[in-house]
């Protein structure tokens, strides 16, 4: 072979190669063109994430400055860890701690299997009328703000006031704090379960809603009574979506609903109510000097320490149930 039909070879094969790719772009951009309505409908969210997610992290140097308002973030000078430091040596650093996960694995324990039930009888129910109205009480208390759930909670409990105390009152002659040290925590929690019970179990509805009626009828034909048919059927088909919301309340385990505690704070229930969010939110704007380098820090703090339980949770699913978020 000479010289010039090699180098017409490799001419040709480069032009192939060239003649290929070009297909790629140009069947990407009119998929982009057939699709455009898509693509508006995502600039909203991504303008969100860029906005009030991702900018928002440029502060998160202030952990490792001693930030002063008038030299600005730039200008204020680098102390390095000496803020996180502060914190691991801080006499509230324990009780802070504890008080978040106790109240954070109280909630999960007692609130996660609850729209999981709620959905299974949701689902096995045939009276639709029933089923419509059920959903309707249980999905209305979640369209309550925060702030008027905790004003129904301080006048139904009130010790002085509160309808719940009266009956309380006249059998036993005392009233019962609801807000007290030792019943913050089943106020907190039971009243979560009240709100949000309804609005949890949407999504494994959803789930469910994607079983094969078939797989029932042959189980009932076969005999299967209705537990059988939910353990068998409903519960595997509803398990890729229940790991995946385990696993992101596992990443929620240092945070907790920060205005529900906030608003239900009082002296007599410090003791057990002084979360993470509530320390640091009281250390940046209630403090007679406000710290917003060492707010920041416990704030980096939680959030490093939850990207290592989502991390932990996904593995741990992987090895466990051979489901994962990732």
């Amino acid at each position: 072979m000479t010289t010039t039909s090699v180098r017409a070879a490799e001419t040709t094969s480069k032009t192939r190669r060239s003649t290929k790719t070009k297909p790629r772009k140009t069947s990407l951009l009119r998929r982009m063109r057939r699709a455009w309505q898509l693509y508006v409908l995502l600039i909203p969210p991504v303008v969100f994430s860029l906005i009030f997610l991702y900018w928002p992290m440029y502060g998160l140097q202030l952990a490792f400055k001693n930030y002063n308002i008038v030299e600005g973030i730039n200008g204020s000078p680098w102390v390095g860890m000496q803020y996180v430091s502060q914190f691991f040596h801080s006499h509230l650093f324990w009780p802070v701690i504890k008080n978040t996960l106790v109240l954070n694995i109280y909630a999960l324990i007692a609130l996660f299997p609850l729209p999981i039930i709620l959905a299974l009888l949701l689902n096995s129910l045939r009276n639709q009328r029933f089923k419509k109205a059920v959903q309707l009480i249980t999905y209305a208390p979640y369209f309550i703000s925060t702030v008027v759930l905790v004003g129904i909670i301080l006048m139904l409990f009130s010790p002085t006031t509160g309808v719940v105390n009266r009956p309380i009152t006249a059998l036993t002659g005392n009233p019962v704090d609801f807000l007290s040290e030792g019943l913050f925590r089943h106020t907190y929690v039971w009243s979560g379960a009240w709100q949000t019970l309804g609005y949890s179990a949407i999504i494994f509805l959803a789930a469910l809603a994607s079983v094969d009626p078939q797989l029932h009828e042959a189980a009932r034909v076969d005999g299967a009574s209705i537990i059988s048919r939910i353990w068998h059927i409903d519960l595997p088909s509803i398990l890729p979506v229940t790991v995946t919301l385990l696993i992101l309340n596992m990443g929620q385990m240092l945070s907790v609903g920060f205005e529900k505690v906030l608003l239900m704070q009082n002296p007599n229930n410090l003791s057990v109510s002084q979360v993470l969010d509530t320390y640091s939110f009281q250390i940046a704007f209630q403090s007679q000097i406000p710290q917003y380098s060492y707010a920041t820090a416990i704030a980096l703090f939680k959030a490093v320490i939850s990207l290592i339980l989502i991390l932990l949770a996904n593995w741990l699913a992987r090895r466990v149930a051979k489901q994962g978020l990732f």
